[in-house]
């Protein structure tokens, strides 16, 4: 995502190596999507770690920014609801990392815009960013109130029950969603998600390293979608991070066989089967291919690397969510 607000899953006292490969390969997979929000601006804008006296913007293009956003206030003075200039400033604003300042035209926008949730979202990971907490965790209870089965909303809540140390919220959250869900169905079917539902569930057991309640709502996924590979990928992840690779083998195999094509070398990635690819093309080609890939072999991955979808450059008019196959009962 190209906007997103980075912040670590879970905390690194963690285990890195479920807490990487599970968020990979079932946010990768899982069939709900996440908008593109904050990173990319931060990255690209941000000083590095490095070399924090040394801005990553030019003084004329920083300069540049400024006048800009200057003369979207302008606008906005006059025409306070002229949602090109909001997003305009908004675009300005995050390109110059100024998070705290791009919260007033995202809320403006977000009103202007109350169907389009993706602009919620991303005012809540805004102010999450900015050390807001009870203020997200309000904006995606507000979202799931009207729209119960938004994942987007219920995956970013359940990510800062979890950084505040909350598991037993998020697992309660989680379950309330699930129990409620064939009601809410019955009445408009598709309103909720359950699969994916029970994968971000399964996800949190797995990282609570309560693994015995995350090989149980797999399974429970297993049973009801049987041509649907999320669910088994996700349960031998489990068994091979519980040292059990003898078993988790044929769930990787049956795995590979109902992905789509576009996902299959990336299981037997994760399954160990084969080396990861050295890349030959420049990272543009590579980022238009598929969802992010599996970890390298190479590298030690770290709690902070979560994973972000393929990156945009500007705050879309109407932003929708990027979406990856659900293969629930046919795989395209």
């Amino acid at each position: 995502m190209s906007y997103r607000v980075q912040e670590s899953f879970v905390s690194q006292k963690r285990s890195l190596w479920i807490n990487l490969v599970l968020v990979l390969a079932l946010l990768a997979f899982v069939g709900f999507s996440m908008i593109p929000l904050l990173g990319t601006f931060l990255k690209e804008n941000q000083p590095s770690a490095g070399a924090a006296a040394t801005p990553t913007i030019s003084s004329e293009k920083q300069v540049d920014l400024q006048d800009q956003a200057k003369g979207y206030e302008a606008v906005l003075q006059r025409e306070p609801q002229n949602t090109t200039a909001l997003r305009g400033l908004l675009e300005v604003r995050l390109k110059l990392g100024d998070i705290k300042g791009a919260i007033t035209p995202l809320e403006q926008i977000a009103k202007l815009n109350p169907e389009q949730t993706d602009y919620a979202v991303l005012l809540a990971q805004a102010k999450q960013q900015v050390g807001d907490r009870e203020g997200a965790a309000q904006t995606y209870r507000t979202i799931l109130s009207s729209k119960p089965g938004n994942m987007n909303a219920l995956q970013g809540l359940v990510s800062l029950l979890l950084q505040q140390d909350q598991p037993e919220r998020a697992i309660g959250l989680l379950q309330d969603t699930l129990k409620t869900a064939t009601p809410i169905n019955d009445i408009k079917p598709g309103t909720v998600d359950v699969i994916s539902v029970q994968l971000l569930l399964g996800q949190v057991y797995a990282n609570q390293k309560r693994y015995s309640e995350a090989i149980a709502i797999y399974d429970e996924s297993i049973k009801t979608n049987k041509q649907d590979f999320r669910p088994v990928l996700a349960k031998a992840l489990v068994l091979k991070e519980q040292g059990r690779p003898v078993e988790a083998k044929p769930l990787f195999t049956t795995a590979v066989s109902l992905a789509p094509a576009q996902y299959k070398d990336q299981i037997k990635q994760l399954a160990g089967d084969t080396p990861t690819p050295t890349p030959t093309s420049s990272p543009s080609n590579s980022q238009n291919s598929t969802p992010e890939a599996a970890p390298k072999a190479s590298a030690q991955p770290k709690a902070s690397d979560a994973p972000t979808a393929p990156t945009q450059t500007q705050v879309p008019a109407a932003p929708k969510a990027t979406e990856v196959p659900n293969a629930p009962a046919a795989v395209d």
